[in-house]
C-alpha cells in the first residue's frame, strides 16, 4: 500500500503565508501526496504551482465551523472551482443539525453539490459534536447527496478522528462512498489505525513527518 497516495497534505493555519504555500506544494510533489488541502484564498496560487504535476488541489468550504450562510458557501465553492480546486471539503451546518433542522442541512449540500458538479465533494460532519444516532443519520444524508466522501473532522474541534467513529461510518457506508479521517493524525500508526478501521483518505498536516518515519523509508 502506498500511504502517500491516500494523504491530503493539509495546511489550514491562519498565519500561513505565500512562502508556506510554496513550500507545502513542493512537499506534496516530493512525497507524492494525493492532494494539497488549503484555504480558498490560496487555491489559485496552488493550482498554478502544481500545474503539470499529479498533485490535486483541494480546499475547504464553510470552514471551520460550517455556520456560513448557505448562499455564501455555494459562491465560495463555485469560486474555488474557478480558481482550480478539484475537490471540496464542505463543513455541514452543525448548528442546524443540532437543532434537528435536517432539511436545511440536506438543502445546503444539494445546493453546493449541484452548483459544482465537476468537483469531488467531501462532507465534514465534525463527529466530536455528534451523538451516535446523529452520525448515522448524517451518513445517510451524505450517501443520498451525491458526495463521494464523508469526512470525520475539521481538526479545529475538541477532538479529531476517532477509530470508533470511522468504524461506525464504515458500517453504514460500506463501499458506497469513501471515508476521510482527519484531525489529530500525526504518526504512521495513526494512519494505519484509521485505514484498518475503514478510512480511504487521510487528512493531515504531518504528512512529511509520517513519510519520514523509519517504516516508510
Amino acid at each position: 500500500m502506498n500511504i502517500s497516495h491516500l494523504i491530503d497534505h493539509t495546511l489550514l493555519k491562519p498565519d500561513a503565508g505565500y512562502a508556506s504555500i510554496v513550500n507545502h506544494c513542493e512537499e506534496a510533489v516530493t512525497h507524492d501526496f494525493y492532494s494539497v488541502c488549503l484555504n480558498p484564498s490560496f487555491v489559485k496560487k496552488a493550482a498554478d504551482l502544481l500545474a503539470g504535476t499529479h498533485v490535486k488541489v483541494s480546499t475547504v468550504i464553510g470552514f471551520p465551523f460550517g455556520a456560513t450562510l448557505s448562499h455564501v458557501k455555494i459562491y465560495e465553492a463555485m469560486e474555488a472551482v474557478t480558481d482550480g480546486a478539484v475537490e471540496l471539503d464542505i463543513v455541514i451546518n452543525i448548528g442546524a443539525l443540532k437543532s434537528d433542522d435536517w432539511r436545511s442541512v440536506e438543502k445546503e449540500l444539494e445546493g453546493i453539490i449541484s452548483a459544482t458538479p465537476e468537483s469531488l465533494h467531501k462532507i465534514i460532519i465534525e463527529t466530536c459534536y455528534l451523538k451516535e444516532e446523529e452520525i448515522k443519520k448524517m451518513c445517510s444524508i451524505v450517501l443520498d447527496s451525491g458526495a463521494k466522501y464523508i469526512k470525520t473532522s475539521t481538526g479545529f474541534g475538541p477532538q479529531g478522528a476517532k477509530i470508533k467513529d470511522i468504524k461506525l461510518l464504515k458500517s453504514i457506508a460500506g463501499n458506497k462512498i469513501g471515508i476521510k479521517a482527519a484531525g489529530g493524525i500525526k504518526t504512521l500508526n495513526d494512519v494505519m489505525s484509521c485505514i484498518h478501521a475503514g478510512a480511504t483518505r487521510i487528512g493531515t498536516s504531518h504528512g512529511v513527518r509520517i513519510m519520514n518515519e523509519p517504516d516508510q523509508q
